[in-house]
């Protein structure tokens, strides 16, 4: 039952796509039956797709035609996919030296929302388990890469955190925090063990855009044996702040005199 249930999951999953490149591929809003025609599918089935997809605010519904087309949320979503895309063609070459200089696993995160989520990576030969890495999501708050990029862009940091404390009560303590946030901006890097997993220690630096935005975390996960502090102070940490104000660079940032 679980393997049924599973394969008609993902034939909902593929159906829905299929409904959406549809609705993609042509400049003209759809009807129900013109798309039941096009997929061969059954209207109550595009019916109950096209609900889901609507309340997801990926598709959108003329009252009065009773035709369809892609949401503003489709179009959010596109662009969002062209930005990533286009800070991993920049972003990557950057990590391909880093990693070889220091041969040490180097990746790039984003913030969503109140999460970090990896968005490329650059492997090393090291014993640090990244072979799963991308695509997965941590709070902010565990670990270097969050911490880093929050520490630049947490304005209503210490409101929000108190209410998920009250139901959480791992989040730490909002003005700790802050404060641990405050030093890292002074220092422009961010340094925490397990926080990435047990075992590894993470170096993380900002990378900003030419309005002073954090587009995104440079990281570098070392095994935490090997990460001696004269080694991180004299060799991981400069490099680290060297290549993110490169980066920043490239993306337009500006950096003002003190």
């Amino acid at each position: 039952m679980e393997r049924d249930k599973g394969t008609y999951t993902t034939q909902v999953v593929v159906k829905a796509i299929d409904l959406l490149e549809a609705l993609a591929s042509d400049e003209r809003a759809a009807t129900v039956p013109q798309l039941a025609k096009i997929l061969k599918m059954h209207r109550k089935k595009i019916t109950a797709l096209l609900d889901t997809l609507e309340d997801k605010g990926l598709v959108e519904r003329d009252e009065q035609l009773g035709t369809y087309c892609l949401g503003l949320h489709s179009f959010s979503m596109a662009q969002r996919i062209l930005k990533n895309a286009n800070l991993i063609r920049i972003v990557h070459p950057v990590m391909e030296s880093l990693a070889r200089k220091h041969e040490e696993a180097v990746c790039f995160t984003v913030l969503d929302r109140d999460e970090v989520f990896f968005l490329d990576l650059v492997d090393s030969f090291q014993q640090v388990n990244t072979s799963d890495m991308v695509g997965r999501r941590f709070p902010f708050f565990t670990n270097a890469a969050g911490k880093v990029i929050k520490s630049l862009s947490s304005l209503d940091l210490l409101e929000r955190i108190n209410g998920r404390r009250r139901k959480n009560p791992v989040v730490p303590d909002p003005v700790q925090l802050q404060l641990e946030l405050d030093e890292i901006r002074k220092k422009g890097v961010a340094i925490d063990v397990g926080g990435f997993g047990e075992g590894v220690c993470a170096v993380a630096v900002a990378i900003r855009d030419y309005g002073g935005k954090v587009v995104g975390a440079l990281t570098m996960l070392v095994p935490s044996f090997g990460m001696v502090q004269e080694r991180l102070e004299q060799e991981v940490i400069p490099s680290m702040l060297e290549v993110a104000e490169t980066l920043s660079m490239k993306f337009g940032y500006v950096k003002m005199p003190a």
